[in-house]
């Protein structure tokens, strides 16, 4: 099955207005602290009051210079951890939710991410799984307070360097004690980092890892930043599907890529939604046609 078109909010240059549309289509949507300089939960919260329903995914881990003040201010980090612009340290992590629920106006948080937890401890492998099972005790603990349903992880690399999905839940099982709340990875899927989608195809990476899992898995940046239409032209769009436009055509492999359940778009606009969600309503590629496509791509 293809999978569903969600909002991403880091590039949404109309956050209200598109998280309007997103709602109206009962899309999941996804943000961070950090996001739109630090104001994107603040902008989604009246449309969250307005759509109690919708599903809202946020993070913990970057931050801006003013909400690293504010944690200062309030102890939970120090002025060399605020510098640093990223933490994992599990006060941070405790103070970070209790900040997104307000921010966002929900008691209770759909699912919240470690926000590149690569960052934490790079090239040290022991010393970031530490931290990532630490991070991930607080977050059991927000489960079992009420105060969130699911966690997991948003990485741009991670999955390729400095973990795996079979690390990540023996990590959450550690900080459990048993039965965890790891439920989801997002991660970059598109025609341009293809490395995940060749994986899938012949049922390695963390993609199936995932499946076997039960993970949901969100795939950002489809249109790598914007970039991938430019770079796509009519021929390889009517290769991938006919009749769909080069932007079409990249959300399509992307949502029909074997493990993605969620295909994060920062639509800003209304005509650029209903390109994507007509994209997604098409029938799935086969495996077959993405081995092709991805072919093509490599050669060229």
């Amino acid at each position: 099955m293809t999978a569903d078109l969600a909002l991403g909010t880091y590039r949404c240059r109309a956050i209200p207005e598109a998280a309007v549309r997103a709602a109206a289509s009962g899309a999941w949507i996804d943000t961070a602290p950090n996001y739109a300089t630090g104001q994107a939960q603040v902008l989604l919260a009246p449309v969250l009051a307005a759509h109690p329903h919708v599903r809202i995914s946020t993070k913990t881990g970057f931050f801006t210079a003013a909400t690293g003040a504010d944690a200062v201010n309030d102890g939970v980090l120090n002025q060399d951890q605020a510098v640093a612009g990223h933490s994992l340290a599990p006060n941070y992590v405790h103070w970070q939710i209790r900040r997104n629920r307000e921010q966002l106006g929900r008691d209770r948080l759909d699912l919240v991410l470690l926000h590149n937890p690569e960052r934490a401890h790079p090239g040290d492998r022991p010393a970031l799984h530490r931290a990532i099972r630490n991070a991930f005790a607080v977050l059991e603990e927000a489960v079992a307070a009420g105060h969130v349903t699911g966690y997991g992880i948003a990485t741009w690399a991670g999955l390729k360097e400095a973990f795996t999905v079979g690390e990540l839940l023996a990590l959450a099982a550690e900080a459990a004690g048993g039965r965890h709340h790891l439920v989801a990875v997002q991660l970059p899927v598109s025609l341009v980092m293809m490395t995940s989608i060749v994986q899938a195809l012949d049922g390695r990476g963390p993609l199936p890892a995932a499946v076997d899992a039960g993970l949901r898995v969100m795939a950002s940046a489809p249109l790598h930043g914007g970039e991938l239409p430019g770079m796509v032209d009519q021929e390889l769009a009517d290769l991938i599907r006919p009749g769909l436009t080069p932007a079409q055509a990249c959300v399509l492999a992307v949502a029909s890529c074997p493990g993605v359940t969620d295909v994060l778009l920062a639509a800003s606009g209304t005509s650029h939604w209903k390109e994507a969600a007509d994209a997604v309503a098409q029938p799935s590629l086969t495996a077959a046609k993405l081995r092709e496509i991805t072919g093509v791509l490599a050669s060229a």
